[in-house]
C-alpha cells in the first residue's frame, strides 16, 4: 500500500455495532487521504462482514489481528503498519465531523504543532484556560481536559518518544492513563500540543460506576493507571496528595447538595486504586524512554 497523508489507528475488542458511526462518519469525511489501520483484538471473525461493507464504500482499511487484548500494545502494532505523515487513534464508538480530518491537516500544514488536539463536544471547555497545552499546567492536572480519541500526532513523535507505555491501558493491571503518560513525556521535552478549534468529535461521557462487581473492578483498575503517573513523571507532593483526597471529598460534597448525584462507592475505589498505582507503579521498570516505535511496514 502506497503512503497516504493520515493514519487512523483504531484498536477494538468486543463491538460490532458501536464501529458503526464511526465508519460511516469516515465514509463521509470531506478530506479522502487517509487509510484505517483496524486493529482486531476479537478471537472471531464478527468484524469480516462490517470491513467489508466499510472497504465496498471506499474507506482503506488494513485488518490487523492480535491474540490479547492490550490497547497499548494494539495502538503499537497498528503505528508499526501505519504510513500516514500524521496518525490519529479514534476510539471504536466515537465518531467525527464530517470537517475533522480536513481542520487537523490544515491545522498542521500551518502551526509548528506535534500534537493536533481536536474538541470533545460532549465535554464543556474549561473557561480562562489556553488553547495550548503547557507541562507546567499538566504536571499538575490542571490543563485542558485531553483523551486518546481527541488527538493527532506527526509519526516522528514515536520514533522519537517511543510508542505507547504496553504495561499501561486497558487490558492491564494499570488499566489507563497510556495517552497522558504519553503527552506528559513530550510536554516534558518542550514539544507543542494545541487545540484545533474547528475539529470536533464526538464520544459518549460514560461517568464512573461503581454498581455491579464488574464495575468497581474496572473503576479501581483504571485509576491505578493514574496513580503510576504520580511516580514516572515524578509529579509534585502535593498533586498526589490532591489526587488520593479529592475523589472522596467531591462525592462527600455531592451527599451534602439537594439533588446531587452522588456514590461515596466511587470515590473510595478512585482514591483506592490511585494508591495502588502509587504504590505498585515499580511494576512498570521504567529507568528512560521507550523504543522507538519501528518504521511502517510497506505493502501490507
Amino acid at each position: 500500500m502506497s503512503g497516504c497523508t493520515v493514519s487512523l489507528v483504531l484498536c477494538t475488542y468486543g463491538r460490532e455495532r458501536e464501529l458503526e458511526p464511526l465508519l460511516e462518519s469516515l465514509v463521509d469525511q470531506h478530506f479522502r487521504d487517509f487509510e484505517v489501520l483496524m486493529v482486531d483484538q476479537n478471537e472471531d471473525d464478527r468484524l469480516l462482514s462490517l470491513i467489508g461493507r466499510a472497504r465496498a464504500r471506499g474507506l482503506r482499511i488494513i485488518h490487523l489481528r492480535t491474540a490479547q487484548p492490550n490497547l497499548s500494545a494494539a495502538r503499537n502494532l497498528g503505528l508499526r503498519h501505519a504510513h500516514g505523515r500524521w496518525i490519529g487513534f479514534p476510539d471504536d464508538d466515537c465518531w467525527y465531523e464530517p470537517e475533522l480530518l480536513q481542520h487537523v491537516v490544515a491545522h498542521f500544514e500551518t502551526s509548528s504543532c506535534a500534537v493536533s488536539v481536536a474538541r470533545w463536544d460532549e465535554f464543556a471547555d474549561r473557561p480562562g484556560l489556553p488553547w495550548q497545552l503547557q507541562w507546567s499546567r499538566s504536571r499538575r492536572f490542571r490543563d485542558r481536559l485531553v483523551t486518546s480519541f481527541m488527538l493527532f500526532f506527526e509519526r516522528r513523535i514515536f520514533d522519537q518518544f517511543g510508542g505507547f507505555d504496553p504495561l499501561l491501558g486497558v487490558g492491564q493491571w494499570f488499566g489507563a492513563g497510556e495517552e497522558t503518560d504519553l503527552m506528559l513525556r513530550l510536554l516534558r521535552a518542550g514539544e507543542r500540543a494545541e487545540f484545533c478549534v474547528p475539529a470536533v468529535v464526538h464520544h459518549p461521557l460514560k461517568p464512573p460506576a461503581a454498581a455491579t462487581s464488574a464495575q468497581r473492578a474496572s473503576l479501581r483498575q483504571r485509576e491505578r493507571g493514574t496513580g503510576a503517573l504520580y511516580v514516572l513523571h515524578s509529579l509534585p507532593l502535593d498533586v498526589r496528595c490532591r489526587g488520593l483526597l479529592a475523589p472522596v471529598a467531591r462525592e462527600l460534597l455531592a451527599l451534602c447538595r439537594p439533588g446531587a448525584r452522588a456514590d461515596l462507592r466511587v470515590g473510595l475505589l478512585e482514591s483506592l486504586g490511585r494508591v495502588e498505582g502509587w504504590i505498585g507503579s515499580r511494576r512498570l521498570g521504567r529507568t528512560g524512554a521507550l523504543p522507538a516505535v519501528a518504521a511502517p511496514v510497506v505493502d501490507v
